[in-house]
């Protein structure tokens, strides 16, 4: 039976792969500085990996059981680390969009942007991992 706790663990991925993928072309496109396709790759994939973190992050807001012990330390940990890593993206969104708008080729501005990316990147893995943890250790799934 389809309930609305399912809607968090059919987002999550998204912006996983998202976020992920699109760093890594970031990465491709320093190797690569004559292919213009990868740093606009990049940029949409940051863009439309930041709206899938938003809907993961509403979704497991208002859309998970509440649990106890252990697995509620997990969880809000999982949450607190879904947040930071929202407002990171966020971030990088704004200055890769800013420094695009206003065509700045500056290069610590653009390494500033990639260094914003790569945390985001690491941090929606480690986020994606303690939400991991919480449904193989303990078994917290859609109900």
């Amino acid at each position: 039976m389809f309930t609305t706790s399912h809607f968090h663990p059919m987002f999550v991925h998204f912006p996983v792969a998202l976020i992920i993928f699109g760093f890594f072309a970031a990465i491709a496109s320093l190797i690569h500085k004559k292919e213009t396709w990868l740093p606009a790759t990049s940029l949409y994939l940051l863009i439309l990996g930041t709206l899938a973190a938003l809907v993961a992050v509403l979704t497991g807001v208002f859309f998970t059981e509440e649990t106890t012990g252990a697995a509620n330390e997990i969880g809000e940990l999982h949450e607190h680390l879904a947040w930071i890593t929202l407002g990171l993206l966020v971030a990088t969104s704004a200055l890769y969009i800013y420094l695009k708008v206003k065509k700045i080729e500056k290069p610590g501005l653009k390494w500033c942007a990639f260094a914003l990316y790569a945390l985001s990147a690491i941090s929606v893995g480690v986020t994606g991992f303690y939400g991991g943890t919480l449904v193989y250790n303990f078994m917290i799934l859609a109900h």
